[in-house]
């Protein structure tokens, strides 16, 4: 299917499905899957996917962002799960969970981060005991987007009693699908909406069949998901963060707001750091590397250079539009939720664009230890 096509079957179907303007993902995630769009990146094929190359990836992904499609709702399954069991899963495993990503018709959560260790992923304290041929899970996740839709969750949980750190941590597949054994609270942002949520897994009842790598090997195969979480998908962003810059700039334009040559010098600069941005992305795509830090701290950088620019264009998009910012698309009331126009949400959201995926610190602290060789940070143990 070329470019043409796949814009025309996506219009369609957002003018079939989408008349009262809330995306039915799940749908969406099956139309792509009919056509073997879902699991491009995966090195393995045979599971309803197609394949392609690195650059082509690039290509699609990019393409899919400028036509304005769906938001993907089934991105971690595909983009972490898929390859994290091609790398560390058995044969059962991928011929269990993959195939069913590829069609669209199971969506994943991510359960790494918790109360207390928000960025310190080897702070973890979720524990899970064997119990024959299952484990039982106790314990608290907390931020896990999309854990209110999906259907299962990869946990990392610590199997060994007594250990600390990056020791004694599993890797498992958890069904979410365990009424009175796993709760799922949104939380509620500053937006009005709840994209991420709380997971809590009762101890006596949570239960989970399988575990990828090995007992007690968690760590690695948590680090080799985390390797893959950013690649293609910065380059997408991008696209993202260009459309929203060109609205600021638009905006600007029509208001006079570019007249003021501090405004205007701030618009150029968001310009030009973006295609920084993007160059760097393509530079280290698939680059390799000659020092094994290196590998790691390229998502580092452009974690610290995307999170910080994206509050910088939500801060620039308030300042375009002056005291209209401060105004709601409809009217507020104590007994309705409040509305937010595009620009007052992208401004809030943003906040937490240097907190989530890994908070600016703890990226800093990677570059450091990890790139240059710098001591590390003290740490109390858990």
């Amino acid at each position: 299917m070329d470019d043409q096509a796949f814009r025309e079957k996506a219009r369609t179907w957002l003018e079939k499905h989408l008349g009262a303007g809330h995306p039915e993902g799940r749908a969406w995630e099956r139309e792509l899957g009919r056509d073997g769009w879902v699991g491009l990146g995966w090195t393995e094929d045979g599971y309803g996917n197609r394949r392609a190359g690195l650059v082509q990836q690039v290509v699609w992904a990019e393409e899919y962002a400028r036509s304005r499609a769906p938001s993907r709702v089934g991105h971690i399954g595909e983009n972490l799960l898929g390859p994290t069991l091609i790398a560390f899963g058995t044969k059962e495993q991928k011929d269990r969970f993959l195939p069913a990503v590829a069609r669209g018709e199971e969506l994943w959560c991510q359960g790494y981060s918790e109360p207390g260790a928000g960025s310190d992923l080897a702070g973890v304290r979720t524990r899970a005991v064997r119990e024959g041929g299952t484990y039982r899970i106790s314990g608290q996740k907390i931020w896990t987007s999309l854990a209110q839709d999906a259907d299962w969750c990869f946990v990392l949980a610590r199997t060994e009693p007594g250990s600390a750190r990056h020791h004694g941590l599993s890797f498992l597949l958890v069904p979410m699908d365990q009424p009175g054994r796993i709760q799922v609270r949104p939380i509620r942002q500053m937006t009005g909406t709840s994209e991420f949520n709380e997971v809590f897994f009762d101890g006596a009842s949570a239960r989970a069949e399988h575990l990828v790598g090995g007992e007690g090997d968690g760590w690695r195969v948590a680090m080799g998901l985390l390797a893959v979480e950013r690649g293609v998908s910065t380059l997408v962003q991008q696209i993202g963060f260009e459309e929203e810059l060109g609205r600021v700039i638009r905006v600007a334009v029509a208001n006079g707001a570019a007249c003021d040559p501090v405004v205007r010098d701030r618009l150029v600069r968001q310009w030009a750091e973006l295609r920084t941005m993007r160059w760097n992305a393509l530079r280290t795509l698939g680059s390799p590397h000659d020092r094994p830090g290196a590998a790691v701290g390229a998502p580092s950088v452009a974690k610290l250079l995307w999170g910080g620019w994206h509050q910088r264009l939500g801060e620039l998009a308030m300042a375009v539009r002056g005291a209209g910012a401060a105004v709601g698309p409809g009217d507020w009331s104590a007994e309705s939720p409040y509305e937010l126009d595009a620009y007052q949400r992208m401004f809030l959201f943003s906040r937490a664009d240097t907190i989530y995926g890994g908070s600016d610190e703890i990226q800093r602290n990677i570059i450091a230890e990890r790139v240059l060789g710098l001591p590390r940070e003290p740490r109390e143990p858990r």
